[in-house]
């Protein structure tokens, strides 16, 4: 980076630039040459090609002021957009912060000799900025302990747990009426008409954060359709195994809480590609009731190897009455079995 070097130049030998976009009101000229009478000249002023790139307001003040000469630094190794785009950048950046109101004050109390509203510092209102930061503060606080109290949803509701982590337990729904269409979560708060609707979060996961963010909000629309999948957020292989087992918590969580305020559950079934959570997947599902699972990561000979081998171990621990499967699937491994295939949405829409 190039090094600074600083200049005196005669004030009238530089011009402003006509596109600044900066406002210099009478109140801060007359504030900044009251600074520099005291303190002196102290803030380089930025030119370009004999044009003022940043520090227009002390220029004026150091013309009203006399000055003969002003000190420079030159700024020609920019660009002409550089130097529009460091003029805007320059003025922006100086307005995108606050004070500390508290350290402010004691700074403000030790300084005697100098009278700091000539600068704009009004005492008065910088007390009533702490006071309301005080309360702010106390606000948050109280929000605080608002949000421990209700860590991980705890204040919402504690279910029973089912394997050795606790996971909350899904009660089994044997019996649905018909379903005309499944749609996905991120269309629920648009849909005009949920009659005769089922949702699925066969989605990526930041499109149904929510429903574990705030629980409650969503729970009336959801009632309106027949059934609503438990949330599958995504226990993928890679994440650290804790993170696969938080995830599978909160589907488990987010579905007995709906459940206990009356929507009809279907649980996802999915185990991660890590071996490990074959331990613990089927910690907390329902038996001999419906069950609903994705093909769509199954496109490959070991994934449907795989999928095969986890449809078995739900055949043998849940035994399901029937199967919901999002996808085509491979038909073959649910011959024999109760199943109903759903469309993804790019089938539906080719």
């Amino acid at each position: 980076m190039e090094k600074l070097k600083v200049e005196y130049v005669p004030t009238g030998s530089i011009r402003p630039y006509q596109g600044n976009a900066k406002l210099h009101p009478r109140e801060q000229i007359e504030q900044i040459k009251e600074s520099i009478r005291l303190m002196g000249f102290r803030d380089p002023i930025g030119v370009w090609k004999g044009e003022i790139v940043e520090g227009h307001g002390r220029h004026i003040a150091a013309l009203e002021l006399g000055l003969e000469e002003v000190p420079i630094i030159r700024l020609d190794d920019l660009t002409d957009e550089q130097r529009r785009a460091y003029t805007l950048i320059h003025n922006k950046l100086t307005m995108n912060s606050d004070f500390d109101f508290e350290i402010l004050s004691e700074e403000l109390d030790n300084i005697l000799s100098f009278d700091m509203t000539d600068f704009g510092f009004d005492v008065d209102e910088i007390k009533e900025c702490l006071d309301d930061k005080e309360e702010e503060h106390q606000r948050n606080r109280d929000e605080t302990q608002f949000t421990k109290a209700n860590i991980e949803n705890l204040e919402y509701a504690q279910f029973t747990g089912a394997g050795k982590y606790d996971i909350p337990v899904i009660l089994p729904v044997k019996e649905l009426p018909e379903i005309k269409e499944w749609i996905s979560f991120n269309y629920v708060l648009t849909d005009p008409d949920p009659t005769g609707k089922a949702v699925h979060f066969f989605i990526d996961d930041y499109q149904f954060e929510r429903v574990w963010n705030n629980p409650d909000a969503y729970l009336d629309k959801l009632k309106q359709y027949v059934c609503v999948a438990s949330p599958d957020f995504s226990p993928y292989g890679d994440m650290p195994i804790i993170l696969q087992l938080y995830n599978h918590y909160r589907k488990h969580w987010c579905a007995a809480y709906w459940q206990m305020n009356g929507i009809t559950v279907i649980p996802t079934l999915r185990a991660s590609t890590d071996d490990r959570s074959r331990e613990w997947w089927l910690d907390g599902e329902p038996y001999g009731g419906i069950v609903m699972v994705s093909e769509m990561w199954a496109n490959k000979q070991n994934d449907a190897e795989t999928s095969k081998a986890m449809n078995d171990e739900i055949i043998e621990k849940l035994n399901p009455c029937k199967w919901f499967v999002y996808g085509k699937g491979n038909k073959e491994i649910y011959e024999g079995m109760n199943v109903e295939f759903i469309p993804t949405f790019t089938e539906k829409r080719w």
